[in-house]
């Protein structure tokens, strides 16, 4: 039987993936035929994934995956910052041992197979999984699980603000880590981690400026008009004349684009 932790686990596989977009709805009765549950564990799934601000939710529109604003894409980074220098601080104390480093070379050989393969899902998943992986290794299970809402995020903000890092570098990034932590050199690890998260997200498309009526300032900025632009004598009547005529000949019975409103998510998973 689908149990709600079921859903939520797909639906964040499928963020980290890139499959499913910054806005996508979520409909209940769509994941619960997909998922042939019912909507109480839609329900329960998606209200876990609010918790976590991977969806959210309006009254009147139903459930949406979240789309990051500016401030919260700076958030999110800063915040990755902070948890996963930590972690590898930490190790100042203690060498990784064995099984951890095992366990981080076997997915960096996922990571190299999939940029091998044509799995851009895949691909795109194993380079996000790889700080969960990190911080499941270094021992810290709550971290993980941050660390897995983040990265979910940030792979949302990746999509929105159309990230130009390469993936190729990324697993470059990934596997000069794990060689600074097999060599015992932590300081190291820290540099080349704050590097990388700094490089991912200098590849955004974010506007430098902070000030919040930006986008409102820009569009209510005043027209340029000039004395070229003005038309000419008798030319809006003309133009009138001709726009009448246009919408006599159309067909009254003439759909429009926009009077469909069947369009969903498609393939959701």
């Amino acid at each position: 039987m689908t149990t709600a932790t079921d859903i939520s686990n797909r639906i964040m596989e499928a963020v980290m993936a890139q499959k499913l977009a910054p806005g996508s709805r979520l409909g209940e009765q769509q994941l619960a035929m997909l998922f042939d549950c019912s909507r109480t564990i839609v329900r329960e799934a998606l209200t876990r994934l609010s918790t976590r601000g991977i969806v959210t939710v309006s009254a009147r529109r139903g459930w949406y995956v979240v789309e990051p604003s500016e401030h919260e894409a700076r958030e999110a980074f800063e915040a990755r910052r902070v948890i996963e220098l930590g972690l590898l601080h930490q190790l100042k104390d203690k060498a990784l041992d064995k099984a951890a480093l095992r366990q981080l070379k076997h997915h960096l050989q996922r990571e190299k197979a999939a940029l091998a393969g044509t799995d851009v899902g895949l691909r795109t998943y194993l380079l996000g999984d790889f700080h969960v992986c990190l911080a499941e290794c270094l021992g810290n299970a709550l971290l993980a699980d941050t660390m897995r809402d983040f990265t979910a995020r940030t792979t949302l903000i990746a999509m929105l603000y159309q990230s130009s890092h390469d993936a190729a570098q990324s697993c470059d990034d990934h596997v000069r880590i794990v060689e600074a932590l097999e060599a015992g050199d932590i300081a190291r690890a820290e540099a080349l981690m704050a590097e990388h998260i700094g490089t991912v997200q200098a590849a955004l498309r974010l506007q430098a400026s902070t000030d919040p009526l930006a986008g409102l300032r820009d569009a209510l900025a005043p027209v340029a008009t000039t004395a070229s632009a003005q038309p000419a004598p008798g030319a809006a009547k003309a133009a009138s004349a001709k726009a009448v005529r246009r919408t006599r000949s159309k067909s009254p019975s003439t759909p429009s684009p926009s009077d469909d409103g069947s369009a969903y998510l498609g393939a959701l998973l």
